[in-house]
């Protein structure tokens, strides 16, 4: 009687870990998959947090030059005014640039006709035209420290190895 008994207990075992196993495994799936999700989840709520940081910092900061959109408006700016308001404020092409907050190339651009420069930083250069030389100088000594933080630090040089002979 004892192995017919161990015999049934066996099999009811069996059977009860083969029904665990049908109602289980698609349960673990399920799982996996909304883990798989919420990992995915958490990945880009941490990449939206960052640009949201990063877009604030932007947005607080205010530019160091505005001039009114009514003056914006009816001034006139060539290529050989800019020129000489640059030359006026003994600033390089690139010092105008940092202060512009555009590419030496784009003061260049801006110089030669290529291009004309667009609403907001007609603004500067609008608001440029009542600044001094000193006035100009001491605006960019102001930016020079935050460009350093900006920058990253210099690449290193890859060490290149030889082979032996």
């Amino acid at each position: 009687m004892g192995k017919v008994e161990a015999i049934i207990k066996s099999e009811i075992i069996r059977l009860a870990k083969r029904e665990m196993r049908r109602v289980a495994t698609p349960l673990k799936k399920e799982v996996w998959a909304l883990k798989s999700t919420v990992s995915q989840l958490r990945k880009t709520v941490f990449n939206l947090e960052r640009f949201v940081s990063l877009q604030r910092k932007e947005w607080e900061k205010k530019p160091p030059l505005q001039a009114p959109p009514e003056e914006v408006e009816t001034s006139r700016l060539s290529p050989k005014l800019i020129r000489s308001l640059r030359r006026r404020l003994g600033l390089s092409q690139r010092d105008l640039a940092r202060l512009a907050g555009v590419t030496p190339l784009a003061v260049y651009q801006w110089e030669s006709g290529v291009f004309k420069p667009a609403k907001e930083k007609k603004s500067v250069l609008v608001a440029l035209r009542k600044l001094g030389r000193r006035e100009a100088k001491k605006l960019l000594e102001e930016m020079k420290p935050e460009e350093k933080k900006k920058s990253p630090p210099p690449p290193e040089k890859a060490k290149r190895k030889t082979p032996k002979k």
